[in-house]
């Protein structure tokens, strides 16, 4: 039965891991773009800052996503 437990907090380790690289490495990307974008057109920083925020919160919520299925994993499964 302890092999169980390992297993099931592994996966859940896994879940958040790998559920967590493609926002971290798209949040990174955004401000960098955007920044740049602002460094190109600063009149534009209205709409810039307005859509790599909201472009932040959708990837940030696919992190969410991840982190609700690693504690499914790690307390019910």
């Amino acid at each position: 039965m302890p092999e169980a437990e390992a297993l099931k907090l592994l996966g859940a380790g896994l879940a958040i891991g790998l559920g967590l690289i493609g926002p971290g490495i798209g949040i990174g990307i955004l401000g960098a773009a955007a920044l740049s974008a602002l460094g190109r057109n600063p009149e534009a920083r209205g709409a810039i800052l307005t859509n790599m925020i909201l472009a932040i919160a959708f990837a940030e919520a696919l992190g969410i996503y991840a982190l609700i299925v690693a504690v499914i994993l790690a307390l019910v499964a």
